[in-house]
């Protein structure tokens, strides 16, 4: 009797075993995996409309995560009563030869969308209205943004670029972002003022 209850159990055991290594899951695929850029360096430049001289703003990291601290680097303060037309760039420059990472950031617009915030007495950055600073969705990327001057003023300029925000959350497409989620690919700090 106890012969014929382990063969039960083994043959229900074998069973089992069969039956879960038999079924697939489509879940279980391998699905192709957008590997995260290392971003050594941001530089954003800003045109003054009409003449003038134009500011660079640029954050390289030329370790990456190793010890050493970032340079960051403004080349003057902005103009009073000035708009400024600014672009932003992503680079990699610790690849062999160095590696652009902007028309990536724009051939994946859907997933990406930068975020400008100030501080202080700033007026605050807005997105360009060029087709090219927008998805194909009509939700900004915002890799040109705006800079409208009036008086003198200072504070801090933190350029955020995240990956899958929520372009559809309250505020998002105006540049707000609070609602945005994803992760963040960079996020730096620049202290600029208007003079």
């Amino acid at each position: 009797m106890k012969t014929i209850q382990n063969f039960k159990l083994y043959a229900l055991t074998l069973v089992t075993a069969l039956t879960f290594s038999s079924c697939s899951n489509d879940d279980d695929t391998p699905k192709p995996v957008n590997e995260e850029e290392l971003i050594t360096t941001v530089t954003a430049i800003y045109t003054p409309v009409g003449g003038g001289t134009a500011i660079t703003l640029q954050y390289k990291d030329l370790d990456g995560e190793g010890a050493n601290a970032p340079v960051i680097t403004v080349s003057g303060p902005f103009a009073k009563n000035k708009t400024y037309n600014g672009t932003v760039t992503f680079k990699n420059d610790l690849a062999n030869p160095a590696e652009d990472i902007t028309p990536e950031i724009l051939e994946e617009g859907l997933d990406h969308q930068l975020f400008y915030q100030t501080t202080g007495t700033l007026n605050a950055f807005t997105y360009g209205t060029a087709a090219s600073n927008f998805d194909t969705n009509g939700k900004p990327i915002g890799l040109q943004s705006v800079f409208v001057t009036t008086e003198a003023a200072s504070g801090t300029l933190t350029i955020t670029l995240r990956h899958e925000p929520n372009k559809s959350a309250a505020n998002v497409a105006s540049g707000d972002i609070t609602n945005a989620g994803g992760s963040t690919d960079a996020e730096v700090t620049f202290s600029i003022s208007v003079l």
